[in-house]
């Protein structure tokens, strides 16, 4: 008798709840004005925005830009080598912009550039994957390219300019097949990659190593470049890295970032009055390139989603839309100090496409 008692009850209940729910939903469907109608079809997508009203906040801003950057350019020696005597004197690039057994022996404390209070000793075990010899020859090239990855880039026809520099700077490994070639070019001389790309793309080279290693054949027997000593989970994957690297016999050359060169490069530019969290990539190869170069020449550096000719829409990359960490990177802040060296005829910014036989 209880037992039936109890069986009654627990049906009760959830009849009740069963016409709570459909009670609430029938006063919700009367009384929502924005409720979809089944017979109907489903919405549309709102389509793109207009270029106008993409632009309405940054149209002048690019005017202003152009209107700078439309000045005839002509390089000013006196700029340049006050540029590059500066940057060489507080920074070393040259000698100390990647690590080497020599520049950096064992038992050398490593302060990490992004954790100041973390530090790591050289072992015989990290030292041996320093590169031994010093990375860059004892000379100063002619011309070099230090290819940014923004939207620019996109059906620009650059690819045969950047390719006829001496020496050709990338930032974290970017795709350069699939008709990217006649846009970004693919001679590269130095490569970098941010460790969040391994650890995305690759698993943190913790499974199969073959994919990473296949990937970058198209940079050849390029210089490597990895932040391994930035932060503290940047060291294993790029230690990782460098062994599977050299256990498959790649030509590519694995070379890490000196941290101690990150932290003056900061501080220089912090001194020039550019505040950011940290330096993207770009401005760092940039002023890198400042040392080793005659003549800079940057390409896909442009931080704005509107492209400065027509201002039709770009994506973030050339080669995709994913966005950049701007809680990191102050890029529109590094671009007005990139245009102003343009405007100094310290180096030279390429904005817009690329003409056959213009430099």
């Amino acid at each position: 008798m209880r037992g039936q008692l109890l069986k009654s009850l627990f049906s009760l209940v959830i009849t009740l709840l069963c016409l709570g729910s459909l009670l609430t939903t029938l006063i919700w469907y009367m009384f929502d004005s924005n409720h979809v109608d089944p017979r109907r079809p489903a919405p549309q997508k709102k389509s793109a925005p207009k270029t106008s009203d993409l632009c309405k906040g940054c149209k002048e801003v690019i005017e202003k830009v152009m209107q700078r950057y439309s000045q005839p350019w002509k390089k000013q020696e006196d700029n340049y080598q006050k540029s590059r005597s500066q940057l060489n004197s507080k920074c070393h690039g040259f000698e100390k912009a990647i690590i080497t057994q020599a520049n950096t022996p064992v038992g050398t404390k490593l302060v990490y550039d992004g954790e100041k209070r973390r530090s790591l000793q050289v072992t015989p075990e990290i030292s041996s994957t320093f590169t031994k010899e010093h990375p860059f020859p004892n000379k100063t090239w002619d011309t070099c390219a230090v290819v940014g990855n923004g939207g620019i880039l996109a059906n620009s026809g650059c690819g045969e300019m950047i390719d006829s520099a001496q020496f050709v700077i990338r930032c974290n490994l970017p795709p350069l097949k699939n008709g990217f070639e006649k846009h970004v070019g693919v001679k590269t001389d130095l490569v970098t990659a941010n460790p969040s790309i391994l650890l995305e793309k690759y698993g943190a080279l913790m499974g199969r190593r073959r994919p990473f290693v296949e990937s970058l054949q198209i940079y050849g027997n390029s210089l490597l470049l990895l932040p391994a000593f930035s932060y503290g989970h940047n060291t294993p994957v790029s230690l990782r890295a460098a062994y599977t690297i050299e256990d498959f016999g790649s030509p590519i050359r694995p070379v890490f970032f000196n941290p101690e060169y990150l932290q003056k490069l900061a501080a220089f530019w912090r001194g020039q009055g550019l505040r950011a969290v940290r330096l993207s990539t770009g401005i760092i190869m940039a002023s890198l390139a400042l040392e080793l170069c005659r003549d800079v020449h940057l390409y896909g550096f442009w931080p704005f989603s509107s492209h400065p000719h027509g201002l039709y829409d770009l994506t973030n990359h050339y080669y995709d839309d994913r966005k950049t960490k701007t809680k990191f990177h102050a890029m529109p802040a590094e671009f007005e100090l990139l245009l102003r060296l343009h405007s100094q005829g310290v180096l030279k910014l390429h904005l817009g496409d690329c003409r056959p036989g213009k430099k």
